[in-house]
């Protein structure tokens, strides 16, 4: 489908401005996959925008009991850069697109730029891995592992695929963001961990979320795959859809 270092990759010639999509609960987190069905007109116009130009549309979450009635409803500070790597155009202006995230960001200001849909000017917040940390991330990457192993239903195919992280190339950070936004935690607590660029400092806050054991999961047959890996390209699309 695609390789995850070139699909989460921001343009070169990226400007900082990014088009807001909030909605309520939904946290993205860079490097997981969010599937949206988009059918309101100012939504229809960001996603024509966006396909036009960039592909990129950046996932905000509200925020306060006004979220539902105000016209510029708060949300949060942090958002989610995303990149549409799916689109299915609908009978009656109506699209399924397929996001995958790309970069946590901070909203320095929204923008009046006479559009139907809100813009801001944010600063991108790339992953930060301290040197001092680099002896002992390989036992933290084995400690969130193990963490989120046991919360969720055993089977062979998990344990497989908690190996395969365990032993392959994508780093800690990808591994929190994927957990993070896998994992049916409040709204609240994945905006603080998509707040943190800290990528030993957000390991460390999801192993102790994880250790609370208040989570109650679900049956499911594959609650961690990389997203884009040979076994992941064959299901099909769309998936269960969020609606906006």
């Amino acid at each position: 489908m695609h390789d995850l270092e070139g699909v989460t990759r921001l343009p070169d010639d990226f400007d900082g401005r990014v088009r807001l999509f909030p909605l309520p609960e939904l946290v993205l987190f860079p490097h997981a996959i969010q599937p949206l069905h988009i059918f309101e007109p100012r939504y229809c116009e960001m996603l024509s925008e966006s396909l036009a130009t960039d592909q990129l549309i950046a996932m905000s979450t509200l925020t306060g009991a006004a979220a539902l009635v105000d016209d510029l409803p708060p949300i949060a500070s942090t958002v989610c850069i995303s990149r549409i790597v799916s689109h299915v155009e609908l009978d009656d202006d109506r699209h399924n697109i397929l996001l995958v995230g790309v970069r946590r960001a901070k909203i320095l200001r929204e923008l009046d730029a006479g559009r139907a849909f809100r813009i801001a000017e944010v600063d991108v917040r790339d992953d930060v891995y301290p040197p001092i940390s680099a002896s002992q991330r390989l036992e933290l990457k084995e400690d969130l592992l193990r963490s989120f192993g046991e919360i969720i239903p055993t089977g062979k195919k998990i344990r497989e695929s908690l190996q395969e992280l365990l032993a392959g190339k994508l780093g800690l950070g990808p591994i929190t963001d994927i957990i993070s936004h896998t994992l049916p935690f409040s709204a609240e607590q994945k905006l603080k961990l998509l707040a943190e660029p800290d990528v030993d400092e957000r390991a460390k806050e999801l192993i102790k979320v994880l250790g609370r054991g208040e989570l109650e999961m679900l049956p499911i047959s594959s609650a961690f795959q990389h997203p884009f890996s040979s076994k992941s390209q064959g299901r099909t699309f769309p998936p269960p859809f969020s609606l906006n």
